[in-house]
């Protein structure tokens, strides 16, 4: 089985304590750190900026995944890039010339990735796939955390899986949205090797370690 990475997003943390929050989560296992961008016009509302990048490259050092759920990508990547972003991720829906962008990211050595709205099919991204670095499958709407998990998003990640075995790329799958211990699961075992959680781990109910823990232990249990 491929490693499954856990990629916190920090848009449920409490900003009050974001530090505090990224170095426990990196603590307690997490691969990576997940920022979404929203510009209120691609997405309902607005979110992080350079700022919150610049701040949580100052804490830590797993890699930032930086998703822009913004129109016109291409005039904010390099400036996320300059902030602290390992992987840049844009929605095949807000870019005219996705190719472009991928050559530019993979350019610098970072990670290039393309987003996948629900409703957004895989041929949309079957011709950047030899180019990129992971494929992010929308289960939710996007814009905002805490929604539910779209269960059609299931089926995208199974073909999605087959088409990139077919083509031997190891290309992660990267899932988004409504990403808990009960819907993990099914997710690896439609071929998703990285998991996005917000609300599921920066909460009110437990700690961002138990929440964690949670997280891994529905994973490693699947694997049992």
């Amino acid at each position: 089985m491929r490693q499954v990475k856990i990629a916190p997003s920090i848009l449920s943390a409490d900003f009050a304590r974001l530090g505090e929050q990224v170095k426990e989560a990196e603590a307690a296992g997490a691969h990576r750190i997940h920022i979404d961008v929203m510009d209120g016009r691609f997405v309902p509302v607005i979110s992080m900026g350079l700022p919150i990048v610049e701040a949580v490259r100052r804490v830590t050092s797993l890699p930032l995944d930086i998703h822009l759920m913004v129109v016109e990508p291409e005039r904010h990547i390099e400036a996320f890039m300059e902030a602290g972003g390992d992987i840049i991720n844009v929605h095949v829906e807000a870019a005219t010339h996705l190719h472009r962008i991928v050559q530019q990211v993979k350019g610098t050595g970072r990670l290039a990735g393309v987003c996948l709205n629900p409703a957004t099919p895989l041929s949309a991204v079957e011709a950047i796939l030899p180019d990129v670095d992971q494929v992010v499958v929308m289960s939710v709407n996007p814009g905002y955390a805490g929604q539910p998990f779209i269960p059609s998003a299931l089926d995208k990640m199974r073909r999605l899986r087959r088409l990139l075995d077919e083509l031997g790329l190891e290309v992660d799958i990267e899932v988004d949205g409504g990403v808990s211990p009960e819907t993990a699961p099914a997710c690896v075992a439609a071929g998703a090797t990285a998991l996005v959680a917000a609300s599921a781990i920066f909460n009110d109910r437990a700690s961002v370690a138990e929440n964690m823990a949670r997280l891994q232990a529905a994973l490693a249990e699947m694997r049992a």
